[in-house]
């Protein structure tokens, strides 16, 4: 186990097992972050995983660092979905390319981005 990734609640949304991660977590700033969070918290089998934009490194968002990307590819290939939680409406303005990835992801079913997590709840609930 890592140190503390794991921190965080199990619910039940809709018939999915959603792991909500500590905002005071480590952010995730690599794929091996995101594989920390996967080993963190493989014994609690959620299906997503909902992770708070505070946890999310001051790089995670700028596209052209990758990370973003890879982090939601390892929790993807793990059979996992990725939420995440919180205010993006200071960082999609600021690039075309965010807001563009944000919009595609959220047609999806794999990744969503999503304000607030009764947000998450709705959208999940809707789909039982």
């Amino acid at each position: 186990m890592s140190d503390g990734a794991s921190s965080g609640t199990l619910h039940d949304v809709g018939g999915q097992r959603v792991w909500l991660a500590e905002a005071d977590g480590p952010p995730l700033r690599s794929d091996r972050d995101a594989l920390a969070l996967v080993s963190d918290t493989y014994a609690h089998r959620p299906d997503w995983i909902a992770l708070p934009v505070a946890r999310c490194g001051n790089e995670f968002f700028q596209l052209r660092t990758r990370i973003l990307g890879e982090v939601a590819q390892k929790l993807v290939n793990y059979g996992l979905r990725l939420a995440i939680v919180g205010d993006m409406t200071k960082l999609v303005p600021e690039s075309p390319a965010l807001r563009d990835f944000v919009r595609e992801a959220n047609r999806g079913r794999q990744i969503w981005f999503v304000a607030s997590f009764v947000e998450l709840r709705e959208r999940l609930e809707a789909l039982s």
